[in-house]
């Protein structure tokens, strides 16, 4: 069993940066891959990043790519979410998953959730 909680969202303008966080529970964080979500009002959850536990490999959808770098601190059981340059169309909850083994884009195939934190980027 593995709990997630994230934390570092916020309200900030178009530009700004943020930095998200995901504390995980249990001694096994690096047996999981490590994904970030998000989802809009009115629309279906999307894959962000993801980040395996022991490579390091990680995964990036194309509206991030190179504003967005996931990251993970094995000894501190926490993966990170840096936002740069970001843009309105950013404004969704986040949510950090987990699941054993490689990284994926699908959500479905995660099976540990948090409970997601707001993130809102004004224009």
């Amino acid at each position: 069993q593995v709990q997630l909680v994230e934390s570092g969202g916020g309200l900030v303008q178009t530009g700004d940066s943020l930095r998200l966080s995901c504390a995980a529970s249990g001694r096994t964080f690096i047996a999981y891959a490590m994904g970030w979500f998000r989802q809009a009002p009115g629309k279906e959850r999307e894959f962000v990043a993801a980040i395996s536990g022991t490579s390091g490999r990680t995964g990036y959808a194309d509206s991030v790519k190179d504003r967005f770098t996931i990251a993970r601190d094995n000894a501190k059981n926490t993966v990170y979410l840096q936002m740069n340059s970001l843009k309105p169309e950013d404004t969704a909850i986040y949510y950090c998953a987990a699941r054993p083994g490689s990284i994926n884009s699908n959500a479905a195939l995660y099976a540990y959730w948090g409970q997601g934190t707001q993130v809102t980027v004004s224009s």
